[in-house]
């Protein structure tokens, strides 16, 4: 089959690698039908490549059709059409129980120290080959796939496995008040998705900060009010004169490690990459240090006690934090990866129907075959082209 593979920084090439097969008897396969480029993959294709091996297969948001089960896979059959989440969860150890798929005991990277293992997501979860190819094998897949309707086209499915419980959970852990004000920090796709989604709960003022032109008229589109950074340079300020000067009542920061931090950080990490895996990895485990601008600003942007909710990806350890600040406004702070099947039964009822109340049908901005992921990558990373959320289809 044809896939998606990683061979250096900035380097993804569309190989023949060896078709997926049933390994387990919890293990399906499907034929992918769609699977998306997601801004977790750059980091991949950027700054993580020391955890990263020649030849991994990317990509952690597909669908597709069942093709094959294993012995002890009742939940799904041949033929289904099904999402795929983008981590790996059993769905009845202590933490699936508790809504927290991505702590999976059963699946948890130990020899990393991190959660549970993901999709196309380098050594450090797992390693396990992803979604951006032909086929797919799916672990777990007694618990991991969810069914959905043969109607609609995929795009109003595909995210399912990860872009909309992210910006579910994003939103969740903010906490806004009824008819609050909600600060999204960076209208990525999962940032600009979590405008969309408190607006649909029914946040006061949907606020976003961003300084990509067609990232910034896609939102004030939807009607958010944008902060933009090219005419800005106090965040803080501008939000609090749009708050009766206290800030936000919470504040979503889905930037992560991508932010205009620190230029010795950031020289730090691409330095790394070039090193051999053995000495570059435990540096990029502290590389962290200082790349905490989006953070920093979330801090300065909610008010006296609000919440802020991370949902952007942090790739080291960040540190100082500060948490003099944090105390003293008594900031609520909430993160992590999203717990993607605890979320799917208050978003699935919203893409069952004729009505696309989070405008899913039109989210992707780029729909390419996967012959040409690269030029994908590319524009992605680049933010060229207006690429916001770039779609592949096998």
């Amino acid at each position: 089959m044809k896939a998606v593979t990683w061979h250096g920084k900035n380097d993804v090439r569309v190989q023949s690698v060896p078709d997926p097969r049933i390994q387990e008897p919890t293990d399906a396969v499907i034929r992918v039908t769609t699977t998306n480029i997601c801004g977790s993959d750059l980091h991949l294709y950027e700054t993580l490549g020391p955890f990263m091996g020649q030849g991994d297969i990317l990509g952690h948001e597909p669908m597709g059709i069942v093709e094959e089960v294993g012995s002890e896979v009742t939940n799904v059959k041949v033929g289904d059409r099904v999402v795929i989440p983008f981590q790996i969860a059993c769905g009845t150890c202590w933490m699936c129980e508790r809504g927290l798929q991505t702590q999976c005991e059963v699946t948890q990277v130990r020899d990393q120290g991190m959660g549970a293992a993901l999709f196309g997501f380098s050594k450090l979860y797992g390693e396990v080959a992803g979604g951006q190819a032909e086929y797919l094998r799916v672990p777990q897949a007694q618990y991991g796939p969810i069914v959905v309707p043969h109607e609609h086209s995929d795009d109003r499915f595909v995210y399912l496995s990860d872009v909309l419980p992210t910006a579910w959970q994003s939103v969740a852990y903010a906490d806004i008040p009824k008819d609050g004000s909600v600060a999204v920090l960076g209208l990525g796709p999962i940032g600009e998705m979590a405008t969309r989604i408190a607006q649909h709960q029914g946040a006061g003022q949907v606020i976003a900060v961003d300084l990509v032109p067609e990232r910034i008229e896609r939102a004030r589109a939807h009607g958010v009010q944008v902060v933009d950074l090219n005419h800005t340079k106090d965040i803080g300020a501008a939000i609090r004169d749009m708050t009766d000067g206290r800030g936000a009542d919470a504040v979503i920061d889905a930037v992560g490690m991508e932010a205009h931090g620190s230029p010795v950080a950031r020289g730090i990490q691409q330095v790394a990459g070039m090193l051999p895996q053995a000495v570059s990895a435990p540096i990029m485990k502290t590389a962290g240090v200082d790349r905490l601008a989006a953070l920093n600003s979330a801090i300065d942007v909610v008010r006296r006690g609000g919440t802020i909710s991370v949902i952007g990806v942090y790739g080291g350890v960040a540190d100082p934090m500060p948490m003099l600040t944090l105390f003293d406004k008594q900031i609520q702070l909430r993160m992590g990866q999203a717990n993607v099947k605890h979320w799917v039964p208050e978003i699935l009822p919203l893409l069952t129907g004729a009505d696309d109340p989070l405008g899913v049908d039109t989210f992707a901005t780029h729909r390419l075959p996967l012959s040409e992921a690269a030029h994908g990558y590319d524009i992605f990373q680049k933010k060229q082209d207006g690429a916001m959320k770039v779609v592949l289809t096998p």
